[in-house]
């Protein structure tokens, strides 16, 4: 069964200050759900939670925290229900790219992909879990077409994505039977901020029309999240089309 909307659920969405996150964050609003925003730059979740608290009347949550630290993803969750009320979904959106080759790779380079990509979403579900299961909730991973297909540009990158997934498809198996749901949303390039540590983001990179827009991952997010139990939606794959042509 899916909902009509999202009406008086509560969202929680990491990396919420642009990109996919910012996107999930106005389309689970434009739904109806009340939504907190978690990343490390304030100002612009200040400014999107205004923005969409003023567009589509619904309550706002400004959480800054950054993912790679226990203590202050326990303090977002906490302060997220204390405060909005409840918590029947979770976006865990926060990832980034370093580096490129493993010669050269620089142990800070691996370690902050390693930091964000993948205890970053460790600390985020344990932190959830109790919640979403007193709320049949939804915890939606945002994984890549790098965590299921090899990616000669940056193995160590895809290997934080096949983490990813083979975590959420695991931890599935362990919690479903708890009617909390598991969806991981595997895109490929979408054009955003990513890449903008390293030089030319995906956004400047590509026109629009070129490759997948955040709005189009955030509407796959929104359809996952709006599963009522029994049911919940595993995998969606939003790839472009031409995307297997260099296979």
């Amino acid at each position: 069964m899916v909902r009509d909307s999202l009406a008086e659920r509560c969202i929680l969405v990491t990396g919420a200050s642009s990109g996919i996150g910012a996107a999930t964050v106005r389309r689970v609003a434009s739904d109806g759900a009340d939504v907190a925003l978690l990343a490390r730059r304030e100002g612009r979740l200040r400014e999107l939670a205004d923005d969409v608290a003023e567009e589509f009347d619904v309550a706002t949550h400004v959480v800054p925290a950054d993912v790679s630290d226990p203590a202050q993803v326990a303090a977002a969750v906490e302060s997220t229900v204390e405060t909005l009320g409840s918590l029947d979904g979770v976006v865990v959106n926060a990832g980034l790219g370093r580096g490129d080759d493993v010669e050269t790779m620089t142990d800070d380079e691996y370690r902050t992909m390693m930091d964000v990509n993948v205890d970053g979403a460790f600390y985020t579900a344990r932190e959830s879990l109790s919640y979403l299961r007193e709320s049949a909730g939804i915890l939606v991973f945002i994984g890549s077409f790098a965590g299921q297909y090899p990616r000669p540009s940056n193995p160590v990158y895809a290997a934080t994505k096949w983490w990813l997934r083979g975590f959420a498809m695991s931890l599935s198996g362990q919690v479903g039977g708890e009617e909390v749901g598991v969806t991981v949303v595997n895109p490929t390039e979408v054009r955003s901020e990513f890449g903008s540590e390293e030089g030319e983001s995906f956004e400047d990179r590509f026109d629009p029309g070129e490759v997948t827009e955040p709005e189009e991952v955030a509407d796959a997010v929104a359809f996952a999240l709006a599963q009522e139990p029994p049911t919940m939606i595993n995998d969606i794959d939003v790839y472009r089309r031409d995307k297997f042509g260099g296979f």
